[in-house]
């Protein structure tokens, strides 16, 4: 089994819809040997359930997030993930810096650019941002 983490600031909105989507596609690939969760760069929202915008957005394309729980992530799963995915460039920068001196896992951008952060914003925002991780859902399944 492999091991994907992705990564946001309080796993309430990007990197649950990212894990949501990646694992739905890895499914759809038939890709059985990957399993992916999501956490935060804080624990603010910590067994949260994930944003209800976020939630709604999923589910207006057929997901399902019910079941996430926020969860703050954790130094020591550098030592069994065999891929961390950050939403933008500070979550890439503060992944970096927790991983020092630790195993020699990869630390990538979940899309090709910084995933929004759309909690201030108005509800579109979170289309926008599903869109934005499919696509780039569709990229990592490829690789």
């Amino acid at each position: 089994m492999r091991f994907v983490e992705v990564v946001c600031t309080g796993n309430i909105c990007r990197s649950p819809i990212g894990e949501v989507v990646l694992r739905s596609k890895l499914a759809e690939a038939g890709i059985d040997d990957v399993i992916v969760t999501s956490s935060g760069t804080g624990g603010w929202h910590e067994g949260d359930p994930m944003d209800p915008r976020a939630a709604a957005a999923l589910q207006r394309r057929g997901y399902d997030g019910r079941s996430h729980r926020a969860r703050e992530f954790q130094r020591e799963w550098f030592d069994d993930r065999h891929l961390v995915l950050a939403m933008d460039t500070g979550h890439l920068a503060a992944l970096n810096h927790q991983a020092r001196g630790r195993a020699d896992v990869p630390i990538k951008l979940f899309a090709e650019a910084d995933v929004p952060d759309p909690y201030y914003g108005e509800d579109t925002g979170f289309d926008e941002v599903l869109t934005q991780i499919e696509k780039a859902a569709d990229r990592w399944v490829d690789h």
